[in-house]
């Protein structure tokens, strides 16, 4: 009697297990397994139309994989040097195939080229290459509308299938150098089996069905131009420190969040990650925190990226110019500066746990007072590094510096986003103190009106508060809030925005602090572990970008090798190709959105105060 063997499912993959492709518009995931399971589209803040990473039965995904279920495959996963351009590489006893995954991006033209540059479509280009032997691979395209929840129809045509929603929305589009069949399983999906042997390669383009429907393109053209973008551009950075190597994926990284439209940087490309091992406290970070303004500019400008600094700094101005009457704005933004949807489940991918991921983001509607700090201080450094600030625009930032002026009392949400409640927070109160140091600073070096003895009147006052109220003389450190023994890792930030000297014994007092009470090695958590301070589920893991503003605090603070030892076990948390999530769990697994632009934005300002500290530069206190 025949007795059936089963096949045990594959075990699942780590969250991390992935690269990251893009093309300014939107971004891609791709597994250690050859599948694009995270993807929204036509924009990063678009619906989903892959999202298998959060749930691989009803999620979707576009994956190409060798057909060997009996033997054993290795694989690796590299980006080409200095690119965006993803390899992952399967490797057998039979042979060796390279798939290689990218987002054409245009060339810079050449000074005084007047000829119209030809539209490029946004897709994802996906090139299968043998480099050794022979291998049968398996191809499968199943996406997935409007996060799963939308139907549709599947069409084949010589070359190509395409993916027509019922609704009559964007329609896509898979070209093949390979036969295209309907999935036997599953009708609305795309297969393909193929064998490649030696020398022998197959391409494929996965967008818009519009753009890939006027013309046929070479995939190794587009290759070659894609890889001498990214090059060029990685060329342009002026840092030459002893961690290149990951400074330079950092500014990758940045870059592929960043809109090429808009100029606007998105904190996350995914949603629906979860920050707890438990599975909680899954939100939706594919939008632009003001906040984090003042780090996208510094590491910007320091690595030589004036012009994606301006870019960025005009988004910033437009919401400025189009903020409220009192000059308050918006916690978080669209790419293109709208107000970001109603925060929902979206029940169609929930994973079977209690907890469903979430798109949009209820923190929409907080009060967060930090990030008028964030946005003075990254307006301050763009006029040192960059450009002086127009007339307009200056009236723009007397009009929110006024509105701080009148309330920076006022407790609020902060920069953890608190959603049960709000407090006085020490973090709120410091960004409220920059706002107006910057605005002052900005108005002499400028000779700019302004009511020059409110603000220094509210900028001292300010400063008193926070020594007289947040200060714990048994505790000899600051605290979260006034007359509690909370300590939050967002004091890092006072030596760094240049409230207290490095080696005040005050700052030193918090640094021994927050050493002794949220580090777990490098790791440091936001705030008490366990703590119900912000009244959710789940107990999250360290915050990747804490980590790194401890390392740099260590290194301003004169404790360099402690600073270094910090850092450099923190780059061992970062997955296979460079890339780091939002928090990092004790047990090592990487916990939240994937990449993180602060986590990326933290790291390059480390890197750079580590190599001053370690190279003797002496920078003045300016």
């Amino acid at each position: 009697m025949a007795v059936r063997q089963s096949i045990a499912p594959e075990p699942t993959l780590p969250a991390d297990a992935r690269g990251m492709i893009g093309n300014m518009m939107t971004t891609a995931l791709v597994s250690l397994r050859g599948a694009i399971d995270f993807m929204c589209f036509p924009r990063i803040d678009s619906p989903a139309i892959f999202a298998g990473l959060l749930e691989p039965e009803r999620g979707g995904a576009f994956s190409i994989e060798p057909a060997l279920a009996a033997v054993h495959v290795n694989v690796k996963q590299m980006y080409l040097p200095d690119t965006n351009v993803l390899l992952t590489r399967f490797m057998t006893s039979d042979g060796v195939c390279e798939l290689l995954d990218f987002m054409p991006v245009p060339e810079d033209r050449p000074a005084g080229d007047t000829e119209p540059a030809a539209p490029l479509p946004n897709c994802v280009i996906r090139v299968v290459r043998m480099v050794h032997g022979r291998m049968t691979l398996r191809l499968r395209c199943a996406p997935r509308f409007d996060y799963a929840r939308g139907e549709h129809t599947l069409h084949r045509e010589e070359g190509a299938v395409e993916f027509h929603p019922i609704d009559g929305s964007l329609q896509l589009r898979l070209n093949s150098t390979v036969p295209l069949s309907v999935d036997q399983h599953d009708q609305q999906a795309a297969h393909a089996e193929f064998e490649l042997r030696d020398g022998e390669s197959a391409g494929f383009a996965f967008g818009e069905a519009a753009a890939l429907r006027e013309k046929t393109f070479d995939c190794d053209t587009l290759l070659t131009s894609t890889i001498r973008y990214w090059q060029a551009w990685s060329a342009q950075s002026t840092y030459r420190g002893r961690y290149r190597e990951v400074v330079m994926r950092s500014a990758l990284t940045l870059k592929l969040l960043s809109s090429r439209e808009y100029g606007a940087i998105v904190a996350a490309p995914t949603f629906g990650l979860a920050e707890a091992q438990d599975g909680s406290r899954r939100w939706d970070y594919r939008f632009t925190w003001i906040r984090d303004a003042a780090f996208s500019v510094y590491a910007l400008l320091r690595l030589g990226y004036t012009g994606e600094a301006r870019h960025f700094m005009k988004w910033i101005a437009e919401r400025s110019r189009h903020c409220d009457s009192d000059g308050s704005l918006n916690v978080m933004y669209t790419v293109d500066g709208l107000a970001p949807p109603e925060e929902t489940e979206a029940t169609a991918l929930a994973d079977g746990s209690r907890n469903a991921p979430l798109i949009g983001n209820a923190a929409r509607d907080q009060t967060q007072l930090d990030v008028y700090g964030a946005l003075l201080d990254a307006v301050y450094l763009y006029n040192k590094y960059g450009a002086a600030i127009s007339y307009d625009g200056w009236r723009d930032v007397t009009r929110t510096v006024d509105y701080v002026v009148a309330h920076w009392r006022e407790p609020d949400h902060g920069i953890w986003e608190f959603r049960n409640g709000r407090r006085p927070l020490l973090h709120s109160r410091l960004m409220c103190w920059v706002t107006v140091d910057r605005a002052l600073r900005l108005a002499e070096k400028r000779s700019l009106p302004a009511p020059l003895k409110r603000w220094f009147e509210t900028r001292d006052a300010i400063h008193r508060d926070i020594h007289d109220h947040f200060w714990n003389e048994e505790r000899q450190a600051f605290v979260q809030t006034p007359d509690s023994a909370t300590l939050d890792a967002s004091a890092l930030m006072m030596p760094l925005v240049r409230f207290i000297g490095p080696t005040d014994p005050r700052w030193l007092g918090t640094l021994d602090a927050i050493g002794r009470e949220l580090q777990v090695d490098p790791l440091i958590f936001r705030y008490t572990r366990g703590a119900e301070l912000d009244g959710l589920p789940g107990v999250e893991g360290g915050f990747s970008a804490c980590s790194f503003w401890y390392a740099e605090a260590l290194a301003r603070a004169g404790r360099v090798d402690a600073g270094r030892l910090v850092f450099e076990k923190m780059l061992a948390y970062a997955n296979h190709v460079g890339l780091f999530s939002e928090e990092v769990a004790t047990s090592g697994e990487a916990l939240g959105n994937f990449p993180q632009a602060l986590t990326h934005l933290a790291l390059i300002s480390a890197a750079y105060q580590l190599d001053r500290n370690l190279d003797k530069v002496h920078v003045p206190w300016t």
